[in-house]
């Protein structure tokens, strides 16, 4: 008879990865190189939110609450990711990895306030987003980063930062095509500069993750716990936001009719297809080089220079 193979646990995926799992980290020699011929800076510019109107969004009230949603998560959540990869900064050999850790520490830094500085913008707006905020840093920080193990933690930022990639390297994509519909300068420069640095950071997290420990569960794990956390509390933002606004229902329909029946050009980033990418056994995020010359491209022409 067979035996029955032991049940998966927290405590089996942190445990020390499976020859096979070594084996599966070490096939990416080509993405290794591409991590050494790039740098990781952070950039400083300047935002002005007082001029931003309450739906920037394409002038819509609920795609303006989804981008503020997600937008509301950030300054939390990009934190929460410097503490997840600092944690074994002392575990790094690769000197280069060490490095990128601090380039990607600093951008994330910055992202978080100038977000912070956008709340402001939503609060004079007439937005009560401090009970939100409240819940969801409660919630996510004060209870679940404190319960889970730390290469949990380490393996749901790498598949957030998968996930920031992907929305990064659609919406560049969208500003090349003349399709973007985010018409205020202010929000846009802030969003397509956080894209860049998304792209240039993409697989920082992932990188740590494997020198840490490689094992496949514990990438599938991360990501289970990445994208049920990610997507509930963005909803639930999102949510928050449409309800305070208090639109007519008949504008609310005609937002959703005319996004049913395509009549703006927006495209919104393939989640399912990151997935898929993501559990192949195989998959790195440097694989994937749409976004490169996107962002490169943006950054020359939005004259993006690293501080």
């Amino acid at each position: 008879m067979a035996a029955t193979p032991a049940p998966l646990s927290i405590e089996s995926l942190v445990s020390s990865p499976s020859p096979g799992a070594r084996a599966t980290a070490a096939t990416a020699p080509a993405a290794t190189l591409a991590r050494h011929a790039q740098t990781i800076r952070p950039r400083s510019p300047r935002f002005d939110f007082d001029a931003v109107p309450r739906h920037w969004f394409a002038g819509s009230v609920i795609g303006t609450a989804f981008a503020n949603g997600l937008n509301l998560l950030f300054p939390a959540g990009e934190r929460f990711f410097v503490r997840s990869v600092r944690h074994y900064l002392d575990r790094i050999q690769d000197p280069k990895l060490r490095e990128d850790v601090k380039g990607f520490s600093g951008q994330e830094g910055l992202h978080a306030y100038a977000h912070e500085r956008q709340f402001e913008a939503l609060e004079k707006q007439g937005f009560a987003i401090r009970p939100f905020l409240r819940f969801y840093e409660a919630f996510a920080y004060g209870f679940v980063e404190k319960v889970a193990p730390s290469q949990l933690c380490l393996a749901a930022t790498a598949a957030c930062e998968h996930f920031t990639a992907t929305m990064a390297t659609n919406a560049l994509a969208r500003e090349a095509e003349g399709a973007l519909l985010l018409k205020d300068p202010t929000m846009r420069a802030l969003l397509l500069w956080h894209a860049v640095e998304e792209i240039e950071h993409r697989a920082v997290a992932f990188d740590v993750l494997n020198e840490v420990n490689p094992s496949y569960e514990l990438r599938v794990a991360g990501l289970a716990v990445a994208t049920s956390m990610l997507f509930t509390l963005w909803m639930a933002g999102a949510a928050t936001l449409i309800a305070q606004d208090s639109p007519k229902p008949a504008r609310l329909r005609r937002e959703l009719r005319a996004r049913r029946e395509r009549k703006t050009k927006f495209q919104a980033p393939d989640f399912g297809a990151a997935i898929r990418d993501y559990l192949r056994r195989d998959f790195h995020p440097l694989e994937d080089t749409r976004g490169d010359d996107l962002a490169r491209a943006y950054a020359a022409e939005a004259g993006l220079t690293a501080s």
